[in-house]
């Protein structure tokens, strides 16, 4: 377990991630994994250099990096060197140091990875596997339709508000990363199950019970994210799926199905709520990787 720092590091700590939570709007767990990181590089330089967090080098960086290169990934060095960075960034803009050691320290290379997803013909098998005669099952495949429909975060999903929900323009609003808003658009499928779902469903759940969020459990609550991860998972089971399953990757297959079928990037951007087009691009080499693979089982040649 680390040790708690001492005052002085953990109020430039504390500043450091008050800052980031005003300026970003990261969630809690984002946070705490910013704090993590820097309480491990503290307890590294307890051990081994006598440093002030203001008084650490370039090459104390470096030699950071080193120790823990042999035991993590480069995907867990990149974060970590991200982590860092952004903290000294803060410390030299808050005059707390006079140079920023992190500069000219390059991240490793990460080789791509292509998001995992679902083929249609997976995703017509989980939307199949709900029973529809009963209230939960009802409420469970409106959710998986809404999931699919509009490419949500599971967090956005389970926070969808009645105020929210606008059946007559077949539109959503959605609150997603720092607090940003934006509008959705449904689709008929989804708006028929949500439909269903409302005029029976839901009522039977909440028995009497009050709640202002759309999907509900019979506490009279909000679905929590890992409730419906457990039932999507029941349902991929139902489903015949073999791969391992989550809320996300019906996110990627909503992407990918999308830009398979002729969407615009932009589009696609603006639908998943990334600020960076960059992030979205990755959905482009997944229907590129398609395409190749649909040409290697059907071209006499591939």
């Amino acid at each position: 377990m680390l040790d708690k720092p001492d005052k002085k590091k953990n109020i430039l700590i504390d500043e450091f991630i008050d800052h980031l939570w005003l300026e970003d709007g990261l969630s809690k767990n984002t946070l705490n994994s910013y704090r993590f990181d820097l309480y491990n590089f503290i307890d590294w330089l307890n051990q081994n250099k006598t440093l002030d967090l203001e008084s650490v080098t370039r090459s104390d960086i470096q030699q950071y990096l080193s120790f823990k290169f042999p035991f993590s990934k480069a995907r867990s060095i990149s974060r970590l060197l991200s982590t860092l960075r952004r903290f000294y960034r803060f410390l030299y803009r808050e005059k707390k140091i006079t140079s920023d050691p992190t500069l000219q320290i390059q991240k490793p290379k990460i080789p791509k990875s292509l998001p995992k997803s679902l083929s249609e013909d997976e995703v017509e098998s989980l939307l199949d596997a709900p029973d529809v005669n009963i209230d939960i099952g009802l409420r469970d495949k409106a959710m998986i339709e809404l999931l699919y429909a509009c490419g949500l975060r599971v967090t956005e999903l389970v926070n969808i508000q009645l105020t929210e929900l606008n059946l007559v323009d077949g539109v959503i609003r959605v609150t997603g990363k720092g607090d940003k808003t934006r509008l959705v658009p449904m689709g008929e499928e989804a708006m028929d199950h949500i439909q269903r779902y409302l005029s029976s469903a839901r009522e039977n759940i909440l028995k009497n019970k009050k709640s202002k969020y759309l999907f509900v459990t019979h506490h009279g609550q909000s679905m929590t994210r890992q409730t419906f991860w457990h039932s999507l998972k029941k349902y991929s089971i139902i489903a015949n799926i073999k791969q391992s399953i989550s809320p996300h990757i019906l996110r990627h297959a909503f992407a990918t199905h999308l830009i398979n079928h002729g969407a615009d990037l932009r589009v696609v951007q603006m639908l998943l709520g990334h600020s960076d087009i960059s992030t979205t691009q990755i959905y482009t080499h997944v229907a590129r990787e398609r395409l190749k693979a649909i040409h290697k089982s059907h071209h006499p040649r591939g």
